[in-house]
């Protein structure tokens, strides 16, 4: 569910016309909505009632401080991979307690970062990171919290861009050599082991890979135990899909979710964190965008919007799918048409959509792209020297820039000519 609807024939953003939104920031815009925002958030984290848990929001999804406010407000961690992610989630709030460090990339001075101004754990990825992380701490008279993230070699099947838990992916270490790796951690002075990472992918619309994972993560606990680690924590990543098809079946609902962790690993007494991105984000966002031209093809009508891949890359990364609304709702027995939604960008894989069937929209008039939350502004870029789009914010019936545009001018003046030009 989200609270995007129509409301008098013009799409809405909780009470918010798209269309008042656009006259004052003009188009291509992001808009999010709070209310679908924090929803979202206490559906997740009301499926895991009666464990000791945490939801940590994965940042990657939706970096936005205000994003951030709203769920940390809620009471949600945050799971960062970058200093500058780490930075943005001591902005908006978030103590240190709450916020998990992940990546398989953490340099020397993120480790100091997080470690001086606090940190709930590092999710430690690999051996060589174990090391620098232990000569990091001791050079601080510190001591890291550490899980150890392990691929357990599941196919979560989902797209091969963004799965992390089979053997070939750079994530982890294999769970087979987990016992020897905690081993190591358990003799070194800066690192103190609290717990067990693990993360197999993104999009995931069926729960038998997560029960896989989980109760290979169960078995790992009572060994690692055995060993004598004081595993208390489980990190069980993220990942659970989103509906970006209105026709589709929708993908498990986060109770069902919350009853697979409750039966592979909730008899061991350990504190669950989870890590929503997408969930949370996904579907609480729209991509706003004027149609520039209609344009007839050989065999194929174009719709030439105003947004582009560097806008909301999706489409042309991963072949994605968001259905597309016009922002005046057309009558119920309107003519359809297929069309190519294209943007101006000079790549053929600049393409929204191809051969959708949808109704006209006429020049100057506007579309949305729904389920456009996660992973649209955050990868975002500047190509073609196209301004980065604003970010909106809905609250109700009020609305806030919570990102500006630039202007060409601010755009060029970050660049810097050498003495010699």
């Amino acid at each position: 569910m989200d609270h995007f609807l129509y409301k008098d024939g013009v799409l809405n953003a909780e009470d918010v016309l798209l269309t008042d939104i656009a006259a004052t920031v003009g188009t291509p815009f992001y808009v999010y909505s709070t209310a679908t925002l924090s929803r979202h958030f206490r559906v997740f984290d009301e499926a895991l009632e009666g464990m000791d848990h945490l939801v940590c929001y994965a940042m990657k999804a939706n970096s936005n401080i205000a994003v951030l406010k709203i769920l940390a407000e809620l009471g949600a961690g945050m799971d960062v991979v970058s200093g500058g992610e780490y930075t943005r989630a001591k902005a908006a709030g978030v103590p240190g307690n709450r916020i998990v460090f992940s990546g398989v990339g953490k340099t020397r001075e993120e480790m100091n970062l997080a470690l001086i101004n606090g940190i709930r754990q590092f999710n430690v990825e690999s051996e060589p990171e174990l090391k620098i992380l232990n000569e990091v701490a001791i050079s601080l008279g510190s001591i890291a919290p550490i899980t150890i993230r392990v691929n357990p070699d599941v196919d979560a099947k989902t797209h091969a861009k963004i799965s992390t838990g089979k053997s070939e992916d750079k994530f982890g270490i294999p769970i087979a050599k987990a016992r020897e790796v905690y081993a190591i951690a358990g003799s070194m002075q800066g690192i103190d082991v609290v717990g067990i990472d693990v993360h197999i992918g993104s999009q995931i619309t069926d729960l038998e890979p997560f029960r896989l994972a989980y109760q290979k993560v169960a078995e790992l606990t009572k060994v690692l135990r055995g060993d004598g680690h004081n595993i208390r924590r489980l990190d069980l990543g993220g990942g659970l899909g989103i509906p970006y098809e209105q026709t589709n079946q929708a993908p498990p609902l986060p109770v069902d979710y919350g009853k697979v962790v409750r039966d592979t690993v909730g008899h061991l007494g350990c504190e669950i964190e989870i890590e929503p991105g997408r969930l949370l984000a996904g579907n609480a966002g729209l991509l706003v965008s004027s149609v520039i031209y209609n344009k007839a093809g050989e065999g194929r009508n174009f719709m030439i919007v105003d947004a582009a891949m560097n806008d909301l890359i999706r489409p042309a990364m991963y072949d994605a799918h968001h259905d597309i609304l016009p922002i005046i709702e057309p009558d119920i027995d309107a003519d359809q048409q297929q069309f190519d939604v294209v943007g101006p960008v000079c790549e053929s894989g600049d393409t929204f959509a191809k051969q959708r069937t949808l109704t006209p929209v006429a020049d100057g008039e506007m579309i949305a792209f729904r389920s456009a939350g996660a992973y649209g502004a955050v990868m975002a870029s500047e190509y073609n020297t196209r301004p980065m789009i604003p970010e909106v914010l809905v609250h109700g019936d009020q609305f806030a820039v919570i990102r500006k545009r630039p202007s060409f001018d601010e755009m060029i003046k970050r660049d810097i000519l050498p003495e010699w030009l």
